[in-house]
């Protein structure tokens, strides 16, 4: 886990295409297991990959509300892709995970202490907007009364080699979070790819002191001052090409003064409630727990489980579910990214990556959403009786 306090490198090196395979040697010599991007199904996944060749090398996506295509590209980029569906979290917060296991005994029963080995990580290609998405779920998990043991135990073993966006989606909204698209704080290695017809190489920053002790088992050398330049071009160029904005001047109190806006009938009328936004949210982290016991009623378990806010039996209490309509829930899930996350946890729950609205089947567009409140602000809030919310 790459120290966000951590005193700032400022040489930059150059490692070529060829040598990039060194790059992974070296993670697996210090027993990390290599995650990273590889294309599956027709689009970019995260997953174990082993070795350079099989990064998503040649391909680029496009991407509109409800659309995405993966399709070759023409410069044999390693990272030409900007997101795909997944986001880092299935790592650090498991989708599904055992919390205790019991059983029965001649006194009752007794709690089973499990020995879990926590995975040592390493992120490959971890986009600017998703190292500020793993960043505010450090402030959920471990910066509040109560952390998350597990989580801890995966993050304080994370290394991540951050990558530069050399572009951006249709989706993307990151200069306006202020979260790209070049990478911020809280790597280990940064790099910004560059190919032309004559290079392809990598320059890279370094931002802790695991990150350049990796980096003496990688061939490279101190970048030249036209290659940090080119980098930083390419980064510029990224930020001033970006598919949507987000005005975000006042948009908690925006979002707060139009609780009962007539947008969200218009939303509820399109939304399916598939939590699609929430499975690829790179920060959402709603989760319910389940008890099972076997039939002989030997063994009790505890799971803990993905949810959605979009689910109808999320907040169901004994009288019954506490947001019953699409209209609620779309609006709960919003006001919490754009609002109240604020008042929790001090930051915004966007990063503006923009996979809810390529992964909404249709293409809801919470920029959209915003910017339809922004002009048309009736400036009635309303905070509804609970049994009344649906």
């Amino acid at each position: 886990m790459a120290d966000t306090e951590h005193t700032q490198f400022k040489i930059a090196y150059t490692i070529a295409r060829a040598d990039m395979q060194h790059l992974f040697t070296a993670l697996h010599a210090r027993g990390y297991e290599t995650i990273g991007p590889t294309v599956r199904d027709g689009v970019v996944v995260y997953d174990v990959v082993e070795n350079v060749d099989e990064l998503p090398a040649g391909w680029a996506d496009e991407q509109e509300g409800g659309y995405y295509r993966l399709h070759p590209g023409n410069d044999g980029a390693l990272f030409g892709y900007t997101t795909g569906p997944q986001a880092w979290k299935r790592y650090l917060f498991p989708p599904i995970m055992r919390m205790w296991q019991a059983r029965r005994s001649d006194n009752g029963f007794e709690i089973v202490v499990e020995e879990r080995t926590p995975p040592i990580y390493a992120f490959i290609g971890v986009r600017a907007c998703e190292l500020h998405a793993i960043q505010i779920q450090d402030r959920v998990f471990l910066d509040g009364p109560y952390v998350d043991a597990e989580y801890k135990r995966r993050r304080d073993n994370a290394f991540i080699v951050a990558v530069n966006c050399g572009r951006a989606s249709g989706t993307c909204f990151c200069v306006s979070m202020g979260t790209g698209p070049a990478a911020g704080p809280g790597y280990d290695l940064a790099l910004t790819e560059i190919v032309d017809q004559d290079t392809h190489c990598f320059i890279v920053d370094v931002g802790s002191e695991q990150g350049a002790s990796i980096l003496l088992d990688v061939p490279h050398r101190p970048a030249t001052r036209a290659e940090t330049e080119r980098a930083a071009a390419i980064v510029e160029a990224t930020a001033a090409h970006m598919g949507r904005t987000l005005e975000t001047t006042g948009l908690k109190e925006l979002l707060y003064r139009n609780f009962d806006h007539p947008q969200w009938d218009a939303l509820a009328e399109r939304c399916l409630t598939c939590g699609n936004c929430t499975l690829v949210c790179p920060t959402c982290f709603c989760h319910t727990l389940e008890d099972v016991t076997d039939l002989t009623g030997q063994t009790a378990e505890r799971w803990r489980k993905a949810d959605s806010c979009f689910n109808l039996s999320f907040s169901f209490i004994s009288s019954g579910s506490v947001r019953a309509s699409a209209r609620s829930r779309y609006r709960q899930w919003m006001t919490h990214k754009l609002a109240t996350w604020v008042d929790q946890f001090g930051t915004f729950g966007c990063v503006g990556c923009g996979r809810c609205i390529t992964w909404c089947p249709v293409g809801i567009d919470i920029t959209a959403a915003a910017a339809t409140l922004r002009e048309d602000d009736i400036g009635q809030p309303q905070v509804e009786p609970i049994h009344q919310m649906a």
